[in-house]
């Protein structure tokens, strides 16, 4: 048997796998484990984030994992090893694979190097504990090479570690490239990770900036200095007239007052969706304002109703149940468009999606043959279903299969809104804030609880009579909620 078979066979290596349908990438989020740790098969190690929700990945070995290949918050490819496992720890050494054999240092740059104490978890991220060489670095005109005793206090410095020995001082000071960009040093500039990170906060590129640090590495205040626009040179350095115009007041704050965060996940997810949905299907939304009285003192009896006991009874419950009521009064509605074969697709099952708004953005999970479940079962499966969205948990099988949505905007005290479809749905209803008004009642001026909803759907599959008689229906439930019986 090869070094390289006992070697694969030992440290078995987990891939990230794909957890959805058809997804191609995903974010580490949070390790449960470290180096070291003795982990079984079905322990969880890890949770990621997909374009469609956090899923925990539990490794299908025993053994102590050897090497974390990735850091938290890395998105990393579906099929890309992030985690290997040393699955007979008390076998002994085994030799490495030829190819890994060579000094890591040489595929590594001074930038990357780690603090002596902390978990390198990044590939190719921290010089190899085994070698101390580095690649030989390419001079570059107008920068005089720094001198070994030089690069070994660079990195110490980038180390965190106290040199060996006293270090003699460079022969002569870094001086910037001809251009003024590059400071000297071959592929990235020099720069600790902080510093790395001051600079991608502030939209720097570190290969634009002079360094002023030791060694040519670029310090926190050679970013500062970048991020705020330099002055006019004075007339003993550009003699002759200068033209520029000065800086317009407030335009040296504003970058520093500004935070760019990359658009990846249940966000971007998300974005790509309407997007694609808006631009897509031909929207049509309607609206109809609603006495909901009745159906707001019906929520308060079924909170005390011994067949509701344990469930969580809201307005939110009511509104989904005249929704599936509605429908069952006009199947129609409830179809999907097939632009590949152009046809349409009739469903005669509702998967209901809820819009819910999480920390990480918004999600719409559905409850599986809504239309057919009873009202303790629908309160059972709504309650699950936000509670499971706020944690994070929802899975990726719970937010596939949608038919139709409902969105409780009124949550947030708005009105109404016009919703954007789920793609691959026929409709979606937002149901609005419910507010004391005035309202004629037996013809009488009273004070009832009026709320407005919003009925959007796709003008392929729903004509402007069909969505209009959805829509009223689902408010003549509302309006009047003894129908949930003697319609559905």
């Amino acid at each position: 048997m090869t070094a390289s078979t006992a070697h694969a066979q030992r440290f078995r290596e987990f891939k990230m796998p794909d957890v959805g349908e058809g997804l191609t990438e995903a974010e580490i989020l949070k390790w449960y484990v470290q180096p070291g740790d003795t982990v079984t098969d079905g322990q969880v190690v890890c949770e990621v984030e997909t374009a469609k929700a956090a899923v925990e990945l539990p490794i299908p070995y025993d053994g102590v994992v050897h090497e974390l290949n990735f850091g938290e918050g890395v998105t990393v490819d579906v099929g890309t090893a992030i985690i290997s496992v040393d699955t007979e720890p008390g076998a002994g050494p085994v030799a490495a694979p030829a190819a890994q054999q060579a000094p890591q240092a040489a595929a590594s740059t001074e930038e990357d190097a780690e603090p002596q104490g902390r978990q390198a978890v990044l590939v190719g991220y921290g010089a190899a504990p085994s070698s101390t060489k580095r690649r030989a670095r390419k001079p570059q005109p107008g920068v005089p090479a720094q001198p070994e005793p030089a690069r070994a206090a660079l990195q110490a410095e980038l180390n965190g570690r106290a040199a060996s020995a006293p270090v003699a001082a460079p022969a002569a000071p870094v001086t910037p490239a001809a251009n003024g960009a590059g400071a000297g040093h071959a592929g990235r500039p020099l720069a600790k990770p902080p510093v790395r990170k001051l600079a991608k906060d502030l939209g720097i590129d570190l290969a634009a900036i002079v360094p002023t640090g030791p060694g040519g590495v670029i310090t926190r205040e050679d970013v500062h200095a970048a991020a705020t626009p330099a002055a006019a040179p004075s007339s003993a350095e550009a003699p002759g007239p200068v033209s520029a115009a000065p800086a317009e007041p407030g335009l040296v704050d504003a970058a520093a007052r500004e935070r760019r965060v990359p658009v990846k996940g249940v966000r971007k997810a998300t974005a790509q969706a309407m997007v694609a949905s808006a631009f897509t299907a031909p929207h049509v939304t309607e609206f109809i304002t609603v006495d909901v009285t009745r159906t707001m003192k019906l929520v308060q009896e079924l909170k005390q109703d011994p067949d509701m006991a344990g469930l969580r009874v809201n307005p939110l419950l009511l509104v989904a149940r005249a929704f599936l009521v509605a429908i069952k009064r006009h199947p129609e509605v409830n179809a999907a468009w097939d632009e590949a074969r152009q046809e349409i697709v009739y469903k005669d099952y509702v998967n209901l999606g809820i819009a819910a708004a999480t920390p990480r953005g918004l999600i719409v999970p559905n409850i599986k043959d809504a239309g057919v479940k009873t009202l303790p079962q629908l309160a059972a499966e709504l309650g699950d279903l936000v509670a499971t969205a706020r944690e994070g948990k929802t899975s990726p099988a719970a937010m596939t299969g949608g038919t139709v949505t409902l969105t409780n905007v009124g949550v947030f005290g708005v009105d109404t809104g016009t919703p954007i479809l789920n793609p691959g749905e026929s409709a979606i209803l937002a149901f609005g804030a419910v507010k004391l008004q005035p309202w004629v009642h037996k013809g009488k001026v009273k004070a009832r609880q009026v709320t407005t909803l919003a009925l959007s759907f796709d003008h392929r599959l729903i004509d402007g009579e069909l969505g209009s008689k959805l829509l009223a229906d689902v408010a003549a439930v509302l309006e009047r909620p003894k129908r949930l019986i003697t319609w559905g």
